[in-house]
Protein backbone atom coordinates (compact mmCIF):
# COMPACT_ATOMS: atom_id res chain seq x y z
CA UNK A 1 0.00 0.00 0.00
CA UNK A 2 1.15 3.52 -0.81
CA UNK A 3 -0.11 6.59 0.98
CA UNK A 4 0.18 10.33 0.49
CA UNK A 5 -0.83 13.20 2.73
CA UNK A 6 -2.39 15.96 0.67
CA UNK A 7 -0.87 19.29 1.71
CA UNK A 8 -3.08 21.81 3.54
CA UNK A 9 -6.20 19.61 3.42
CA UNK A 10 -5.61 16.92 6.04
CA UNK A 11 -6.71 14.38 3.44
CA UNK A 12 -4.71 11.14 3.14
CA UNK A 13 -4.68 9.06 -0.05
CA UNK A 14 -4.12 5.28 0.24
CA UNK A 15 -3.50 2.98 -2.71
CA UNK A 16 -4.27 -0.75 -2.93
CA UNK A 17 -5.65 -3.19 -5.52
CA UNK A 18 -8.99 -2.19 -6.96
CA UNK A 19 -10.94 -5.43 -7.50
CA UNK A 20 -14.55 -4.23 -7.83
CA UNK A 21 -15.29 -1.01 -9.69
CA UNK A 22 -17.42 1.88 -8.54
CA UNK A 23 -17.22 4.84 -6.18
CA UNK A 24 -18.44 4.86 -2.58
CA UNK A 25 -18.61 7.69 -0.07
CA UNK A 26 -19.26 6.75 3.54
CA UNK A 27 -18.16 6.41 7.15
CA UNK A 28 -15.48 3.93 8.20
CA UNK A 29 -16.50 0.88 10.19
CA UNK A 30 -13.34 -0.88 11.36
CA UNK A 31 -13.55 -4.63 11.98
CA UNK A 32 -11.36 -6.30 14.56
CA UNK A 33 -9.30 -9.41 13.85
CA UNK A 34 -9.25 -12.14 16.49
CA UNK A 35 -6.41 -13.85 14.64
CA UNK A 36 -4.16 -10.87 15.25
CA UNK A 37 -5.07 -10.56 18.94
CA UNK A 38 -4.97 -14.19 20.13
CA UNK A 39 -4.02 -14.88 23.74
CA UNK A 40 -0.89 -17.07 24.04
CA UNK A 41 -0.08 -19.08 27.16
CA UNK A 42 1.14 -22.52 28.19
CA UNK A 43 -1.24 -24.89 29.98
CA UNK A 44 -0.56 -27.34 32.78
CA UNK A 45 -0.54 -31.12 32.15
CA UNK A 46 -3.91 -31.59 33.85
CA UNK A 47 -5.52 -28.94 31.60
CA UNK A 48 -4.41 -30.45 28.28
CA UNK A 49 -7.53 -32.54 27.67
CA UNK A 50 -9.74 -29.64 28.73
CA UNK A 51 -8.11 -27.47 26.01
CA UNK A 52 -8.66 -30.27 23.49
CA UNK A 53 -12.32 -30.36 24.49
CA UNK A 54 -12.60 -26.58 24.08
CA UNK A 55 -11.12 -26.93 20.60
CA UNK A 56 -13.57 -29.68 19.59
CA UNK A 57 -16.51 -27.62 20.84
CA UNK A 58 -15.35 -24.54 18.94
CA UNK A 59 -14.87 -26.48 15.69
CA UNK A 60 -18.31 -28.05 16.01
CA UNK A 61 -19.93 -24.69 16.75
CA UNK A 62 -18.34 -23.09 13.68
CA UNK A 63 -19.33 -26.05 11.49
CA UNK A 64 -22.95 -25.81 12.63
CA UNK A 65 -22.98 -22.04 12.14
CA UNK A 66 -21.66 -22.33 8.57
CA UNK A 67 -24.13 -25.08 7.72
CA UNK A 68 -27.01 -22.98 9.05
CA UNK A 69 -25.93 -19.95 7.01
CA UNK A 70 -25.47 -22.04 3.85
CA UNK A 71 -28.83 -23.79 4.25
CA UNK A 72 -30.70 -20.54 4.87
CA UNK A 73 -29.33 -18.30 2.14
CA UNK A 74 -31.90 -15.80 0.88
CA UNK A 75 -33.13 -16.28 -2.69
CA UNK A 76 -31.34 -13.15 -3.88
CA UNK A 77 -27.98 -14.01 -2.28
CA UNK A 78 -24.98 -13.82 -4.65
CA UNK A 79 -24.66 -17.21 -6.33
CA UNK A 80 -20.96 -17.43 -5.41
CA UNK A 81 -21.70 -17.53 -1.68
CA UNK A 82 -22.91 -21.14 -1.44
CA UNK A 83 -19.74 -22.69 -2.94
CA UNK A 84 -17.54 -20.33 -0.92
CA UNK A 85 -19.31 -21.33 2.30
CA UNK A 86 -18.85 -24.97 1.29
CA UNK A 87 -15.09 -24.39 1.09
CA UNK A 88 -15.11 -23.04 4.65
CA UNK A 89 -17.25 -25.95 5.86
CA UNK A 90 -14.82 -28.45 4.34
CA UNK A 91 -11.88 -26.68 5.97
CA UNK A 92 -13.37 -26.65 9.47
CA UNK A 93 -14.52 -30.28 9.12
CA UNK A 94 -11.11 -31.52 7.95
CA UNK A 95 -10.05 -34.12 10.56
CA UNK A 96 -6.42 -33.08 10.08
CA UNK A 97 -7.21 -29.59 11.39
CA UNK A 98 -8.52 -31.06 14.66
CA UNK A 99 -5.89 -33.80 15.05
CA UNK A 100 -2.87 -31.63 14.23
CA UNK A 101 -4.08 -28.85 16.52
CA UNK A 102 -4.65 -31.31 19.38
CA UNK A 103 -1.15 -32.62 18.81
CA UNK A 104 0.21 -29.09 19.27
CA UNK A 105 -1.77 -28.76 22.51
CA UNK A 106 -0.48 -32.07 23.85
CA UNK A 107 3.15 -31.77 22.74
CA UNK A 108 3.81 -28.04 23.12
CA UNK A 109 1.18 -27.42 25.82
CA UNK A 110 -0.19 -24.42 23.94
CA UNK A 111 -3.64 -23.22 24.92
CA UNK A 112 -6.35 -23.94 22.33
CA UNK A 113 -6.28 -20.40 20.88
CA UNK A 114 -2.51 -20.46 20.41
CA UNK A 115 -2.57 -24.00 18.99
CA UNK A 116 -5.29 -23.34 16.37
CA UNK A 117 -3.64 -20.10 15.26
CA UNK A 118 -0.29 -21.94 14.94
CA UNK A 119 -1.81 -24.75 12.86
CA UNK A 120 -3.76 -22.23 10.81
CA UNK A 121 -0.58 -20.31 10.02
CA UNK A 122 1.11 -23.52 8.82
CA UNK A 123 -1.81 -24.30 6.49
CA UNK A 124 -2.00 -20.71 5.28
CA UNK A 125 1.72 -20.70 4.48
CA UNK A 126 1.33 -23.87 2.40
CA UNK A 127 -1.36 -22.27 0.28
CA UNK A 128 0.54 -18.98 0.03
CA UNK A 129 3.52 -20.78 -1.55
CA UNK A 130 1.44 -22.21 -4.40
CA UNK A 131 2.14 -20.93 -7.90
CA UNK A 132 -1.47 -20.85 -9.07
CA UNK A 133 -2.96 -17.51 -8.02
CA UNK A 134 -6.45 -18.85 -7.35
CA UNK A 135 -5.11 -21.58 -5.05
CA UNK A 136 -2.69 -19.15 -3.41
CA UNK A 137 -5.57 -16.88 -2.49
CA UNK A 138 -7.17 -19.76 -0.59
CA UNK A 139 -4.78 -18.93 2.25
CA UNK A 140 -7.32 -16.24 3.12
CA UNK A 141 -10.00 -18.94 3.54
CA UNK A 142 -7.85 -20.72 6.11
CA UNK A 143 -7.37 -17.47 8.01
CA UNK A 144 -11.10 -16.71 7.93
CA UNK A 145 -12.00 -20.15 9.30
CA UNK A 146 -9.40 -19.80 12.06
CA UNK A 147 -10.86 -16.37 12.87
CA UNK A 148 -14.29 -17.92 13.42
CA UNK A 149 -12.87 -20.66 15.65
CA UNK A 150 -10.92 -18.11 17.69
CA UNK A 151 -14.03 -16.00 18.15
CA UNK A 152 -15.85 -19.00 19.64
CA UNK A 153 -12.89 -19.93 21.86
CA UNK A 154 -12.48 -16.40 23.18
CA UNK A 155 -16.21 -15.71 23.49
CA UNK A 156 -15.65 -12.35 21.84
CA UNK A 157 -16.91 -11.58 18.35
CA UNK A 158 -14.32 -9.85 16.18
CA UNK A 159 -17.15 -7.85 14.65
CA UNK A 160 -20.75 -7.77 15.90
CA UNK A 161 -22.54 -7.48 12.58
CA UNK A 162 -25.99 -8.28 13.95
CA UNK A 163 -26.06 -5.23 16.23
CA UNK A 164 -24.89 -2.70 13.66
CA UNK A 165 -27.17 0.31 13.28
CA UNK A 166 -28.77 0.61 9.86
CA UNK A 167 -27.19 3.99 9.13
CA UNK A 168 -24.85 6.65 10.47
CA UNK A 169 -25.99 9.81 12.12
CA UNK A 170 -25.45 11.80 8.90
CA UNK A 171 -27.20 9.07 6.86
CA UNK A 172 -23.99 8.12 5.06
CA UNK A 173 -23.50 4.40 4.37
CA UNK A 174 -20.74 2.31 5.93
CA UNK A 175 -17.40 1.55 4.36
CA UNK A 176 -16.20 -1.68 5.97
CA UNK A 177 -12.49 -1.65 6.84
CA UNK A 178 -11.09 -5.06 7.79
CA UNK A 179 -8.08 -7.31 7.74
CA UNK A 180 -10.17 -9.71 5.64
CA UNK A 181 -13.87 -10.57 5.33
CA UNK A 182 -15.29 -14.09 5.22
CA UNK A 183 -18.13 -15.03 2.82
CA UNK A 184 -20.45 -15.62 5.80
CA UNK A 185 -19.76 -12.14 7.17
CA UNK A 186 -20.20 -10.61 3.72
CA UNK A 187 -23.67 -12.11 3.56
CA UNK A 188 -24.58 -10.50 6.89
CA UNK A 189 -23.03 -7.19 5.87
CA UNK A 190 -25.10 -7.29 2.70
CA UNK A 191 -28.22 -6.88 4.84
CA UNK A 192 -26.87 -3.65 6.35
CA UNK A 193 -26.41 -0.15 4.98
CA UNK A 194 -22.86 -0.32 3.62
CA UNK A 195 -21.15 0.93 0.48
CA UNK A 196 -17.69 -0.62 0.04
CA UNK A 197 -15.04 -3.04 1.35
CA UNK A 198 -11.43 -2.18 2.18
CA UNK A 199 -9.10 -4.94 3.40
CA UNK A 200 -5.50 -5.43 4.45
CA UNK A 201 -5.32 -8.82 2.72
CA UNK A 202 -6.57 -10.25 -0.55
CA UNK A 203 -6.08 -10.00 -4.27
CA UNK A 204 -8.14 -10.05 -7.49
CA UNK A 205 -9.15 -13.70 -6.95
CA UNK A 206 -9.76 -13.57 -3.18
CA UNK A 207 -13.28 -14.37 -2.01
CA UNK A 208 -13.75 -10.78 -0.87
CA UNK A 209 -13.05 -9.67 -4.44
CA UNK A 210 -15.25 -12.35 -6.02
CA UNK A 211 -18.28 -11.62 -3.84
CA UNK A 212 -17.79 -7.84 -4.02
CA UNK A 213 -17.89 -8.01 -7.83
CA UNK A 214 -20.98 -10.19 -7.68
CA UNK A 215 -22.70 -7.70 -5.38
CA UNK A 216 -21.50 -4.69 -7.41
CA UNK A 217 -19.89 -3.23 -4.30
CA UNK A 218 -16.66 -1.21 -4.76
CA UNK A 219 -13.69 -2.91 -3.11
CA UNK A 220 -9.99 -2.20 -2.61
CA UNK A 221 -7.88 -5.03 -1.18
CA UNK A 222 -4.23 -5.81 -0.42
CA UNK A 223 -3.76 -2.57 1.53
CA UNK A 224 -1.60 -4.31 4.17
CA UNK A 225 -2.18 -2.08 7.21
CA UNK A 226 -5.19 0.03 6.32
CA UNK A 227 -6.92 -0.83 9.63
CA UNK A 228 -4.18 1.02 11.50
CA UNK A 229 -4.56 4.06 9.23
CA UNK A 230 -8.34 4.49 9.51
CA UNK A 231 -10.46 5.30 12.57
CA UNK A 232 -14.11 4.46 13.10
CA UNK A 233 -16.54 7.00 11.57
CA UNK A 234 -13.89 8.82 9.54
CA UNK A 235 -15.16 10.00 6.16
CA UNK A 236 -13.88 7.83 3.30
CA UNK A 237 -14.04 7.86 -0.48
CA UNK A 238 -13.39 4.52 -2.18
CA UNK A 239 -12.57 4.36 -5.89
CA UNK A 240 -12.69 0.66 -6.74
CA UNK A 241 -11.42 1.17 -10.28
CA UNK A 242 -8.35 3.21 -9.35
CA UNK A 243 -7.65 1.22 -6.16
CA UNK A 244 -7.77 4.51 -4.26
CA UNK A 245 -9.03 5.32 -0.73
CA UNK A 246 -9.25 8.93 0.48
CA UNK A 247 -9.42 9.59 4.23
CA UNK A 248 -11.07 12.83 5.42
CA UNK A 249 -11.55 14.38 1.97
CA UNK A 250 -12.54 18.04 1.73
CA UNK A 251 -16.13 19.02 0.80
CA UNK A 252 -14.90 20.03 -2.67
CA UNK A 253 -13.33 16.59 -3.26
CA UNK A 254 -16.48 14.88 -1.96
CA UNK A 255 -18.65 16.82 -4.41
CA UNK A 256 -16.28 15.98 -7.29
CA UNK A 257 -16.59 12.29 -6.48
CA UNK A 258 -20.36 12.51 -6.02
CA UNK A 259 -20.61 13.88 -9.55
CA UNK A 260 -18.36 11.10 -10.83
CA UNK A 261 -20.43 8.56 -8.91
CA UNK A 262 -23.69 9.74 -10.50
CA UNK A 263 -22.12 9.61 -13.94
CA UNK A 264 -20.82 6.05 -13.40
CA UNK A 265 -24.19 4.83 -12.13
CA UNK A 266 -25.96 6.24 -15.20
CA UNK A 267 -23.40 4.63 -17.51
CA UNK A 268 -23.70 1.30 -15.71
CA UNK A 269 -27.50 1.30 -16.03
CA UNK A 270 -27.19 1.97 -19.77
CA UNK A 271 -24.59 -0.80 -20.24
CA UNK A 272 -26.67 -3.37 -18.35
CA UNK A 273 -29.73 -2.58 -20.50
CA UNK A 274 -27.70 -3.70 -23.54
CA UNK A 275 -25.87 -6.68 -22.01
CA UNK A 276 -27.75 -9.27 -24.09
CA UNK A 277 -27.01 -7.61 -27.42
CA UNK A 278 -24.30 -9.25 -29.58
CA UNK A 279 -20.76 -7.88 -29.47
CA UNK A 280 -20.25 -6.63 -33.04
CA UNK A 281 -17.68 -3.96 -33.90
CA UNK A 282 -18.42 -0.85 -35.91
CA UNK A 283 -16.98 -2.54 -39.01
CA UNK A 284 -19.18 -5.61 -38.57
CA UNK A 285 -16.79 -8.10 -36.89
CA UNK A 286 -18.57 -10.48 -34.49
CA UNK A 287 -16.65 -10.99 -31.23
CA UNK A 288 -17.32 -13.89 -28.84
CA UNK A 289 -17.52 -12.75 -25.22
CA UNK A 290 -17.53 -15.74 -22.86
CA UNK A 291 -17.29 -16.23 -19.10
CA UNK A 292 -14.77 -17.66 -16.65
CA UNK A 293 -16.41 -19.65 -13.86
CA UNK A 294 -15.31 -21.71 -10.87
CA UNK A 295 -18.52 -23.57 -9.98
CA UNK A 296 -21.75 -24.72 -11.67
CA UNK A 297 -23.69 -22.00 -9.83
CA UNK A 298 -21.73 -19.29 -11.65
CA UNK A 299 -22.97 -20.54 -15.02
CA UNK A 300 -26.32 -18.91 -14.23
CA UNK A 301 -24.59 -15.58 -13.71
CA UNK A 302 -22.82 -16.03 -17.06
CA UNK A 303 -26.20 -16.37 -18.78
CA UNK A 304 -27.59 -13.35 -16.91
CA UNK A 305 -24.63 -11.20 -17.99
CA UNK A 306 -25.01 -12.13 -21.66
CA UNK A 307 -22.15 -14.61 -22.09
CA UNK A 308 -21.87 -16.38 -25.44
CA UNK A 309 -20.51 -19.44 -23.64
CA UNK A 310 -18.10 -20.58 -20.93
CA UNK A 311 -14.53 -19.88 -21.99
CA UNK A 312 -12.95 -21.28 -18.82
CA UNK A 313 -14.46 -23.56 -16.19
CA UNK A 314 -11.81 -24.17 -13.54
CA UNK A 315 -12.28 -27.73 -12.29
CA UNK A 316 -9.96 -27.27 -9.27
CA UNK A 317 -12.80 -26.40 -6.88
CA UNK A 318 -13.99 -30.03 -7.03
CA UNK A 319 -10.60 -31.32 -5.89
CA UNK A 320 -9.52 -28.90 -3.19
CA UNK A 321 -10.00 -28.99 0.60
CA UNK A 322 -10.86 -32.68 0.81
CA UNK A 323 -9.16 -35.92 1.82
CA UNK A 324 -10.26 -37.99 -1.19
CA UNK A 325 -10.50 -37.37 -4.91
CA UNK A 326 -13.93 -36.60 -6.36
CA UNK A 327 -15.53 -39.64 -7.97
CA UNK A 328 -16.37 -39.88 -11.66
CA UNK A 329 -20.05 -39.52 -10.79
CA UNK A 330 -19.50 -36.37 -8.69
CA UNK A 331 -17.48 -34.78 -11.48
CA UNK A 332 -20.03 -35.83 -14.11
CA UNK A 333 -22.84 -34.18 -12.15
CA UNK A 334 -20.90 -30.91 -11.83
CA UNK A 335 -19.80 -30.76 -15.47
CA UNK A 336 -23.14 -31.85 -16.92
CA UNK A 337 -25.04 -29.28 -14.83
CA UNK A 338 -23.05 -26.48 -16.50
CA UNK A 339 -23.57 -27.93 -19.98
CA UNK A 340 -27.31 -28.19 -19.34
CA UNK A 341 -27.49 -24.58 -18.13
CA UNK A 342 -25.60 -23.30 -21.19
CA UNK A 343 -27.71 -25.27 -23.72
CA UNK A 344 -26.12 -25.09 -27.18
CA UNK A 345 -23.47 -22.57 -26.07
CA UNK A 346 -19.89 -23.90 -25.72
CA UNK A 347 -18.55 -24.90 -22.31
CA UNK A 348 -14.76 -25.01 -21.94
CA UNK A 349 -13.68 -27.18 -18.99
CA UNK A 350 -10.04 -26.99 -18.00
CA UNK A 351 -8.47 -30.21 -16.80
CA UNK A 352 -7.07 -30.15 -13.28
CA UNK A 353 -4.55 -27.35 -12.84
CA UNK A 354 -2.67 -27.83 -9.58
CA UNK A 355 0.91 -27.18 -8.49
CA UNK A 356 3.52 -29.61 -7.21
CA UNK A 357 3.97 -27.86 -3.87
CA UNK A 358 0.94 -29.64 -2.36
CA UNK A 359 -0.69 -32.82 -3.57
CA UNK A 360 -4.42 -33.48 -3.61
CA UNK A 361 -4.42 -35.85 -0.64
CA UNK A 362 -2.97 -33.15 1.65
CA UNK A 363 0.46 -34.76 1.72
CA UNK A 364 2.90 -31.89 1.42
CA UNK A 365 5.78 -32.35 -0.98
CA UNK A 366 9.00 -30.41 -1.48
CA UNK A 367 9.69 -28.92 -4.90
CA UNK A 368 12.85 -26.98 -5.69
CA UNK A 369 10.82 -24.62 -7.88
CA UNK A 370 7.05 -25.32 -7.79
CA UNK A 371 6.39 -22.89 -10.65
CA UNK A 372 8.47 -25.08 -12.97
CA UNK A 373 7.69 -28.45 -11.42
CA UNK A 374 5.08 -31.20 -11.66
CA UNK A 375 2.14 -28.94 -12.39
CA UNK A 376 -1.11 -29.05 -14.37
CA UNK A 377 -0.91 -31.45 -17.34
CA UNK A 378 2.39 -32.81 -16.03
CA UNK A 379 0.69 -33.75 -12.78
CA UNK A 380 -2.26 -35.30 -14.62
CA UNK A 381 -0.08 -37.41 -16.91
CA UNK A 382 1.90 -38.56 -13.87
CA UNK A 383 -1.40 -39.65 -12.22
CA UNK A 384 -3.21 -41.47 -15.04
CA UNK A 385 -5.98 -43.01 -12.91
CA UNK A 386 -7.02 -39.60 -11.60
CA UNK A 387 -6.75 -38.08 -15.10
CA UNK A 388 -8.78 -40.86 -16.72
CA UNK A 389 -11.54 -40.40 -14.14
CA UNK A 390 -11.78 -36.71 -14.99
CA UNK A 391 -11.73 -37.31 -18.75
CA UNK A 392 -14.43 -39.99 -18.45
CA UNK A 393 -16.62 -37.58 -16.46
CA UNK A 394 -16.13 -34.86 -19.06
CA UNK A 395 -16.93 -37.14 -22.00
CA UNK A 396 -20.07 -38.42 -20.28
CA UNK A 397 -21.15 -34.81 -19.63
CA UNK A 398 -20.61 -33.97 -23.31
CA UNK A 399 -23.89 -35.73 -24.12
CA UNK A 400 -25.66 -32.67 -22.66
CA UNK A 401 -24.13 -29.91 -24.79
CA UNK A 402 -21.13 -28.46 -26.59
CA UNK A 403 -17.93 -29.43 -24.75
CA UNK A 404 -14.44 -28.04 -25.13
CA UNK A 405 -11.65 -29.65 -23.11
CA UNK A 406 -8.80 -27.29 -22.24
CA UNK A 407 -5.41 -28.59 -21.08
CA UNK A 408 -3.18 -26.25 -19.02
CA UNK A 409 0.60 -25.77 -19.09
CA UNK A 410 1.30 -27.57 -22.36
CA UNK A 411 4.91 -27.05 -23.45
CA UNK A 412 5.71 -30.13 -25.59
CA UNK A 413 3.86 -31.68 -28.51
CA UNK A 414 4.16 -35.16 -27.01
CA UNK A 415 1.98 -33.96 -24.09
CA UNK A 416 -0.83 -33.27 -26.58
CA UNK A 417 -0.31 -36.73 -28.06
CA UNK A 418 -0.54 -38.32 -24.61
CA UNK A 419 -3.71 -36.42 -23.74
CA UNK A 420 -5.28 -37.53 -27.02
CA UNK A 421 -4.34 -41.14 -26.26
CA UNK A 422 -6.07 -40.98 -22.86
CA UNK A 423 -9.13 -39.30 -24.43
CA UNK A 424 -9.40 -42.05 -27.03
CA UNK A 425 -9.07 -44.74 -24.36
CA UNK A 426 -11.73 -43.06 -22.20
CA UNK A 427 -14.09 -42.76 -25.17
CA UNK A 428 -13.65 -46.43 -26.12
CA UNK A 429 -14.29 -47.55 -22.55
CA UNK A 430 -17.45 -45.44 -22.23
CA UNK A 431 -18.88 -46.57 -25.57
CA UNK A 432 -18.24 -50.20 -24.59
CA UNK A 433 -20.08 -49.55 -21.32
CA UNK A 434 -23.09 -48.11 -23.16
CA UNK A 435 -22.66 -44.41 -22.35
CA UNK A 436 -23.64 -41.67 -24.83
CA UNK A 437 -20.89 -39.31 -25.95
CA UNK A 438 -21.57 -35.87 -27.43
CA UNK A 439 -20.86 -35.25 -31.09
CA UNK A 440 -19.40 -31.80 -30.51
CA UNK A 441 -16.18 -32.14 -28.50
CA UNK A 442 -13.08 -30.02 -29.07
CA UNK A 443 -9.59 -30.23 -27.56
CA UNK A 444 -7.52 -27.16 -26.80
CA UNK A 445 -4.45 -26.07 -24.86
CA UNK A 446 -3.54 -23.12 -22.68
CA UNK A 447 -0.88 -20.84 -24.14
CA UNK A 448 0.81 -19.73 -20.94
CA UNK A 449 4.39 -20.91 -21.48
CA UNK A 450 6.43 -18.81 -23.97
CA UNK A 451 7.66 -21.97 -25.71
CA UNK A 452 4.22 -22.84 -27.12
CA UNK A 453 3.55 -19.22 -28.12
CA UNK A 454 6.84 -19.06 -30.04
CA UNK A 455 6.41 -22.44 -31.77
CA UNK A 456 2.61 -22.46 -31.99
CA UNK A 457 2.10 -23.83 -35.53
CA UNK A 458 2.64 -27.58 -34.88
CA UNK A 459 0.40 -27.37 -31.81
CA UNK A 460 -2.41 -25.81 -33.84
CA UNK A 461 -2.27 -28.74 -36.27
CA UNK A 462 -3.06 -31.13 -33.41
CA UNK A 463 -5.58 -28.95 -31.53
CA UNK A 464 -9.01 -27.49 -32.24
CA UNK A 465 -8.36 -24.24 -30.40
CA UNK A 466 -5.99 -22.51 -27.97
CA UNK A 467 -6.63 -20.19 -25.04
CA UNK A 468 -4.06 -17.64 -23.94
CA UNK A 469 -3.66 -17.42 -20.16
CA UNK A 470 -2.16 -13.95 -19.96
CA UNK A 471 -1.54 -14.08 -16.20
CA UNK A 472 0.99 -16.92 -16.41
CA UNK A 473 2.26 -15.93 -19.85
CA UNK A 474 3.36 -12.55 -18.49
CA UNK A 475 4.94 -14.11 -15.39
CA UNK A 476 6.86 -16.74 -17.32
CA UNK A 477 7.94 -14.33 -20.08
CA UNK A 478 9.23 -11.65 -17.70
CA UNK A 479 10.25 -13.97 -14.82
CA UNK A 480 8.18 -11.82 -12.45
CA UNK A 481 5.84 -12.96 -9.67
CA UNK A 482 3.08 -10.36 -9.80
CA UNK A 483 2.14 -10.87 -6.13
CA UNK A 484 5.70 -10.24 -4.95
CA UNK A 485 5.73 -6.63 -3.79
CA UNK A 486 9.46 -6.34 -4.39
CA UNK A 487 9.21 -7.00 -8.14
CA UNK A 488 5.56 -6.29 -8.95
CA UNK A 489 6.61 -3.05 -10.67
CA UNK A 490 8.25 -5.22 -13.35
CA UNK A 491 5.02 -7.08 -14.13
CA UNK A 492 3.99 -5.46 -17.41
CA UNK A 493 1.09 -6.71 -19.52
CA UNK A 494 2.12 -4.49 -22.43
CA UNK A 495 5.80 -5.39 -22.48
CA UNK A 496 6.79 -5.78 -26.18
CA UNK A 497 7.75 -9.43 -25.67
CA UNK A 498 4.34 -10.27 -24.15
CA UNK A 499 2.42 -8.44 -26.89
CA UNK A 500 4.45 -10.12 -29.62
CA UNK A 501 3.74 -13.56 -28.15
CA UNK A 502 0.00 -12.82 -28.02
CA UNK A 503 0.06 -11.37 -31.54
CA UNK A 504 2.03 -14.33 -32.92
CA UNK A 505 -0.47 -16.77 -31.43
CA UNK A 506 -3.51 -14.92 -32.81
CA UNK A 507 -1.99 -14.63 -36.30
CA UNK A 508 -1.04 -18.31 -36.36
CA UNK A 509 -4.58 -19.21 -35.28
CA UNK A 510 -6.03 -17.15 -38.14
CA UNK A 511 -3.75 -18.85 -40.66
CA UNK A 512 -4.73 -22.30 -39.36
CA UNK A 513 -8.42 -21.46 -39.10
CA UNK A 514 -8.38 -22.25 -35.37
CA UNK A 515 -10.01 -20.25 -32.58
CA UNK A 516 -7.72 -18.27 -30.26
CA UNK A 517 -9.22 -17.02 -26.99
CA UNK A 518 -7.76 -14.88 -24.21
CA UNK A 519 -9.01 -15.96 -20.78
CA UNK A 520 -6.56 -14.14 -18.47
CA UNK A 521 -7.21 -10.89 -16.62
CA UNK A 522 -6.42 -8.82 -19.72
CA UNK A 523 -9.59 -10.14 -21.36
CA UNK A 524 -11.85 -8.64 -18.69
CA UNK A 525 -10.02 -5.33 -18.31
CA UNK A 526 -11.55 -2.66 -20.55
CA UNK A 527 -8.20 -0.88 -20.69
CA UNK A 528 -6.92 -3.75 -22.86
CA UNK A 529 -10.04 -4.50 -24.94
CA UNK A 530 -9.12 -2.30 -27.89
CA UNK A 531 -5.49 -3.45 -27.77
CA UNK A 532 -6.57 -7.10 -28.05
CA UNK A 533 -9.01 -6.24 -30.85
CA UNK A 534 -6.16 -4.47 -32.63
CA UNK A 535 -4.05 -7.61 -32.29
CA UNK A 536 -6.82 -9.49 -34.10
CA UNK A 537 -8.49 -11.26 -31.15
CA UNK A 538 -12.06 -12.42 -31.78
CA UNK A 539 -12.72 -14.41 -28.58
CA UNK A 540 -12.55 -13.13 -24.98
CA UNK A 541 -13.37 -14.92 -21.71
CA UNK A 542 -13.68 -13.15 -18.36
CA UNK A 543 -15.49 -12.90 -15.03
CA UNK A 544 -19.22 -12.62 -15.82
CA UNK A 545 -19.52 -9.17 -14.22
CA UNK A 546 -17.06 -7.73 -16.77
CA UNK A 547 -18.97 -8.94 -19.83
CA UNK A 548 -21.38 -5.97 -20.27
CA UNK A 549 -18.51 -3.43 -20.05
CA UNK A 550 -16.30 -5.26 -22.56
CA UNK A 551 -19.25 -5.68 -24.93
CA UNK A 552 -19.85 -1.95 -24.78
CA UNK A 553 -16.24 -1.22 -25.76
CA UNK A 554 -16.40 -3.76 -28.60
CA UNK A 555 -19.57 -2.22 -30.04
CA UNK A 556 -17.87 1.19 -30.14
CA UNK A 557 -14.61 0.01 -31.73
CA UNK A 558 -13.45 -0.20 -35.34
CA UNK A 559 -11.08 -3.15 -35.72
CA UNK A 560 -9.30 -2.01 -38.89
CA UNK A 561 -8.46 1.34 -37.34
CA UNK A 562 -7.25 -0.41 -34.20
CA UNK A 563 -5.11 -2.88 -36.17
CA UNK A 564 -3.37 0.04 -37.90
CA UNK A 565 -2.72 1.81 -34.58
CA UNK A 566 -1.47 -1.32 -32.84
CA UNK A 567 0.74 -2.36 -35.77
CA UNK A 568 2.44 1.05 -35.71
CA UNK A 569 3.01 0.79 -31.98
CA UNK A 570 4.44 -2.74 -32.28
CA UNK A 571 7.19 -1.39 -34.50
CA UNK A 572 8.42 0.96 -31.80
CA UNK A 573 9.98 -1.92 -29.84
CA UNK A 574 8.72 -0.37 -26.61
CA UNK A 575 5.72 -0.92 -24.37
CA UNK A 576 2.39 -0.39 -26.12
CA UNK A 577 0.96 3.10 -25.70
CA UNK A 578 -2.52 2.23 -24.38
CA UNK A 579 -3.67 5.85 -24.43
CA UNK A 580 -2.98 6.05 -28.14
CA UNK A 581 -4.73 2.74 -28.82
CA UNK A 582 -7.78 3.59 -26.70
CA UNK A 583 -8.14 6.99 -28.36
CA UNK A 584 -8.84 5.22 -31.66
CA UNK A 585 -12.37 4.19 -32.61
Amino acid sequence: MQYNAVENTGMVALHGKGVAKGIAIGRALVMGAALLEVNHHLVSAEDIEYECHRLEHALQTVAEDLDYIKNNLPDDAPIELAPLLTVHSLLVADPLLASETKNIIRVRRYNAEWAISTQGQMLSDQFAQMEDEYLRERASDVNQVIERVLSVLSGVKSFDIQNLPTHNEDDLPYVVVAHDISPADMLKLREKHFAAFITDAGGPTSHTAIVARSMNVPAVVGMKNVRSMVNDHELLIVDGEAGLVLINPSPLVVEQYRSKQRQQEAEREFILRHKDEPAITLDGIAIDIEANIESPEEAKMAIEMGAAGIGLYRSEFLFMNRDSLPSEEEQYEAYSSVLKIMGDKPVTIRTLDIGSDKTLNNEATVAVNPALGLRAVRYCLANPDMFMTQLRAMLRASAHGYLRILVPMISHLHEVTEVKRYLLQARQELVAEGYSIGEKIELGAMVEIPAIAIAIEPFLKELDFVSIGTNDLIQYTLAVDRVDDEVVNLYDAVHPAVIRLIHNTIQAGDRAGKMVCVCGEMAGDVDYTRLLLGLGLKSFSMHPQHIPDVKQIVRHSHTNTLKTKVAATLNYGEAINLNMVNAAV
